[in-house]
This record gives C-alpha cells, sequence and structure tokens, in this order.
C-alpha cells in the first residue's frame, strides 16, 4: 500500500460531511475524534478524508493549518492499519478537540488508537 492521500481520498462534498454529522458514528481518543459514516463514495476509493480544527479552540488560521497538517500526514501514514481491512465504503472526519498545540508525536499516538477503536467496532459490527 502506498504512503499517499491523493486527491480523490479527501472528503470535499458538502452534502456527505453534513451527513456525517447528522448520522454518523464516533469513536475518540482525546484530543482526536473521528466521525464515519458506511457509504456509497463516488470514486473507487474504500475511505474519503477530512480533518478539522474548531476556531473556538484556535483563532490563528496558522495554528488550524499547522494542526490539520498534522492530522493529514498522521493518516496518510497509518491508513494502511485500516484499508486492508475494511469492506464498503467510509467517510471519515477527524476533528482535533484540544486547547493547546500537539506535537507529532501526540498527534500520531492517538490516531493510531482511534483506528483501532474504529477496526474494533466495525469488527464486532
Amino acid at each position: 500500500m502506498a504512503l499517499t492521500f491523493p486527491r480523490k481520498e479527501k472528503l470535499k462534498s458538502k452534502k456527505l460531511i453534513d451527513q456525517l454529522f447528522v448520522e454518523g458514528q464516533g469513536v475518540s481518543s482525546y484530543p482526536i475524534k473521528l466521525l464515519y459514516l458506511k457509504t456509497e463514495l463516488p470514486f473507487d476509493v474504500a475511505i474519503q478524508t477530512g480533518v478539522t480544527v474548531p476556531k473556538k479552540n484556535f483563532k490563528s488560521a496558522v495554528k488550524r493549518n499547522r494542526i490539520k497538517r498534522l492530522l493529514r500526514e498522521s493518516y496518510r501514514l497509518n491508513k494502511d492499519l485500516i484499508f486492508n481491512n475494511s469492506e464498503g465504503g467510509f467517510a471519515f472526519l477527524f476533528i482535533y478537540l484540544g486547547k493547546k498545540m500537539p506535537e507529532y508525536q501526540e498527534i500520531d499516538e492517538n490516531i493510531q488508537a482511534v483506528l483501532h477503536k474504529f477496526k474494533k467496532k466495525t469488527n464486532n459490527e
């Protein structure tokens, strides 16, 4: 599995994002929450992913963008944990809930924890 994050794997559909907040389920490992929804995706990809950081917690766009970059990078390096094991299409949205600027190591550990929880939860269903 290539460690890339191509355009067709990025979650951009406003309709799908709104649906995620209404119907989606979540797992979290503070300070990261993963909202997910089993759905049909427009491209031939298993998972489309988005990241978000609330403006309420980080007023500076520079800080929000840095956190989003860390989230995307960690997801890109760890997505093989779930890509090979999931059937069907999923929409993912990673939300950073913390109030302090994180280190990459902290983000990476929490992304891995969230993905493991997601894998356990979907395997039980």
